[in-house]
């Protein structure tokens, strides 16, 4: 059963943020590039993969290869050929922001 809850978690997970995206869609009329970034943005490429499934309307491609290329910590353009919009992972570094934002405290 846990793993059904697991599964069922991340399915609904991935579902909540197509529905965000689709609504930013058609507020702004179109998108330039669909980011993914932090813990599960950067690590889990099958995410990524369902998210991006569902936002072929849009003219997005996903090049699956380079999605599951490793992450070297640089800004990785992962949009198949012929995308129009791009799709990119790009770093965070949570860390270096809690120390700025703690010297700014202090």
């Amino acid at each position: 059963k846990t793993n059904e809850n697991a599964k069922l978690a991340m399915d609904m997970m991935c579902y909540t943020i197509t529905k965000h995206i689709a609504s930013y869609c058609a507020v702004l009329n179109g998108v330039d590039a669909i980011v993914f970034t932090a813990g599960v943005g950067e690590n889990m490429p099958h995410i990524r993969e369902e998210i991006c499934a569902n936002m072929e309307y849009l003219g997005l491609w996903l090049d699956k290869e380079k999605n599951y290329q490793k992450n070297d910590g640089a800004i990785h353009d992962i949009s198949g050929e012929g995308s129009k919009v791009k799709v990119l992972v790009i770093p965070t570094n949570e860390e270096l922001v809690i120390a700025r934002e703690t010297v700014e405290l202090l």
